[in-house]
């Protein structure tokens, strides 16, 4: 009777101890590619927030792991700020992420409530940060049937106009209950109505019509300047 001879399959250790090494490799490659930090923070379009308020706010103090967080987490975080009104968060190479900031800006200190008044109306506390804003404070009582509407005017107010206002009185008469006393910086006085918000914008190009004269700007009604004597 013939033998049957059987062949013997030789175990390729090597081979197999060498995918086993690859496959550890990128395990470990992977690994260690996603746990690398967060390398630059670009905060764009901001005003008055400071980046290392953005930072805080956002939870990336300590420059997490670039791929521990998501751009949604980010953006829900920033916008449960009251300063803040929208969010946008790209990622990019080199582990960088940018972030896009629309700011509610500061528009005016309430001083019946000892509150500042955003730009969507919510107030807010005093704090470090509503102490660094420079904007006109509310001396009196607005009733509330005014108040969304002069919120709304102020809103209109460019910039560096509002940083010349000091106080603001709500001061109505006979003929208009919407009439407001602006204080400027620079000792004038402006009338102006609710409608007319909008005309103190113009306050830098009559300025330059006065000849250094002080006096009061009415802009409430016929738009004409009495000169103090």
């Amino acid at each position: 009777m013939a033998k049957k001879i059987v062949k013997r399959r030789k175990l390729k250790v090597f081979n197999l101890l060498l995918v086993l090494l690859i496959l550890t490799g990128l395990f470990f490659g992977v690994k260690l590619y996603l746990s690398i930090p967060l390398k630059n923070i670009i905060i764009k379009k901001t005003s008055y927030l400071n980046d290392d308020y953005i930072i805080e706010k956002a939870n990336l103090k300590n420059y997490p792991s670039f791929y521990s967080f998501t751009t949604g987490k980010i953006k829900k975080s920033l916008e449960k700020s009251p300063y803040i009104n929208n969010v946008k968060v790209h990622r990019s190479f080199f582990h960088v992420l940018t972030i896009e900031v629309t700011e509610n800006k500061a528009i005016f200190y309430d001083n019946t409530s000892q509150k500042m008044v955003l730009s969507n109306k919510e107030k807010v506390e005093s704090d470090v940060m509503v102490s660094s804003f420079r904007v006109p404070r509310l001396i009196n009582y607005v009733p509330d049937n005014k108040y969304d509407k002069f919120i709304k005017g102020m809103n209109n107010i460019e910039k560096d106009i509002l940083g010349k206002i000091s106080d603001i009185e709500y001061q109505p008469n006979n003929i208009d209950k919407d009439r407001f006393l602006l204080y400027m910086d620079d000792g004038n006085m402006v009338y102006l109505t609710l409608t007319k918000f909008k005309m103190i914008n113009y306050y830098n190009k009559v300025l330059s019509q006065l000849e250094n004269h002080k006096g009061i700007l009415y802009l409430d009604n016929g738009n004409h300047f009495q000169i103090k004597e």
